[in-house]
């Protein structure tokens, strides 16, 4: 009767188990990858295509900086504005952030005049 009774608390962990491991994969946050050189460019991709639109929440964002005289900031709205490289810094930074909806532009602060793109974040 015991060997019955650890048995089935054995299945139900294993349940429970393989039941947490699928959840968390349809609940994966999603990549963008933002770099920025090693030329006069600056892009944000996910999954290899340029980002103009996303849906509000949160997400991974990996940054490549590949030059020393670059780096990669954004604004966005209410005020929100973040340098997540500066010069002179080239590697790569990995950050976990939240989208609300609005306008946001990534750009490199020494050459943004030339080196931005925007998007928009819906709700």
């Amino acid at each position: 009767m015991i060997r019955k009774g650890l048995a089935v608390a054995a299945a139900t962990v294993l349940m429970l188990v393989l039941a947490a491991a699928a959840s968390s994969r349809t609940h994966a946050v999603p990549t963008l990858t933002g770099t920025v050189g090693p030329g006069f460019t600056i892009t944000l991709k996910q999954n290899n295509k340029v980002v103009k639109t996303l849906k509000a929440g949160s997400y991974k964002l990996v940054i490549n900086d590949k030059a020393s005289i670059h780096a990669f900031s954004l604004d966005g709205p209410h005020g929100y504005a973040k340098d997540f490289t500066t010069v002179p810094f080239t590697g790569t930074k990995t950050f976990t952030l939240k989208l609300v909806a609005g306008k946001y532009k990534y750009y490199c602060p020494p050459h943004e005049p030339t080196m931005f793109g925007r998007f928009t974040v819906t709700s």
